[in-house]
């Protein structure tokens, strides 16, 4: 078990450093932040599985399990959030925003936001 341990925690830090240089290489917010949330969770439930693999006992998967629920629950509402803010400041500082941020449901999407 701690050798399977060991591969899930190595596999969890491969994939953090992975999206650590995706931080500094992807162009906008919206692409930065895709790649901080989806791959920093991934990232840590391999190496919170890999934790409890190595240290053994049902206590550890209890912890882990209750860690993976609050990022599971949390990190799409933030990831929401900031990637919500990022278009409005597109928006407020007169840049485009990209094509695909605009929402087609909002008539109002594309459009500077009105004075007043």
């Amino acid at each position: 078990m701690s050798t399977l341990g060991i591969v899930l925690t190595v596999a969890g830090l491969i994939v953090l450093m992975i999206a650590a240089v995706g931080l500094f290489l992807l162009p906008d917010a919206l692409t930065r932040q895709h790649a901080a949330t989806k791959s920093v969770t991934l990232a840590l439930v391999l190496t919170l599985c890999g934790a409890a693999l190595v240290a053994g006992g049902p206590g550890w998967w209890w912890r882990v399990g209750v860690i993976v629920a609050l990022l599971v629950s949390t990190l799409p509402v933030a990831s929401h959030m900031l990637g919500r803010a990022a278009l409005q400041e597109s928006l407020a500082s007169g840049q485009p925003p990209p094509p695909e941020s605009i929402d087609t449901a909002d008539p109002d999407a594309g459009s500077p936001p009105r004075a007043g």
